[in-house]
């Protein structure tokens, strides 16, 4: 009976000696990784968004605005922002992207926002869709990131 009991005694030591040392060697490695994450962080650059970016973030708040107007009926006096028209001249986050098909897109989409401002009594759902569907257009086939933001602007 004593010998079971030395004997047990023994491999309970020898089972929490492993513990210890497993212990020890994921602390070692959570040590590792978060002298890894800091070294990381110190050559961290933060993202500068493009002159095209920040007009597109200005366009969407825009719209969201003018969203929130339609859906709770109150009447648009507003004119179309001058903004808008530095599509044609923002710093683009890939300059390559400037190409035919996205002056196409940019002209298309300023007459649909222009005969959208053109009657203030006539700023309908149908027309504010029209400007989103036209955003639409252009991101389905340049930049898809904020397709799916972009598509809350629709009216239902």
């Amino acid at each position: 009976m004593i010998r079971f009991a030395i004997v047990l005694l023994v491999l309970c030591g020898c089972i929490s000696c492993q513990q210890v040392k497993k212990e020890a060697s994921t602390r070692d490695q959570s040590d590792q990784t978060l002298k890894s994450a800091q070294q990381d962080s110190a050559t961290f650059e933060l993202y500068e968004l493009s002159e095209m970016a920040v007009l597109m973030e200005q366009m969407y708040v825009d719209n969201q605005r003018i969203r929130d107007r339609i859906m709770e009926g109150i009447p648009l006096t507003d004119s179309m922002p001058s903004l808008h028209q530095r599509l044609f001249t923002a710093v683009m986050t890939d300059p390559t992207d400037r190409d035919l098909f996205f002056e196409t897109q940019a002209r298309a989409f300023i007459q649909v926002e222009e005969a959208f401002y053109e009657d203030p009594n006539q700023q309908t759902k149908a027309k504010f869709n029209a400007i989103v569907e036209a955003c639409l257009s252009c991101h389905q086939k340049k930049c898809g990131g904020p397709i799916p933001r972009i598509k809350k602007l629709l009216i239902p």
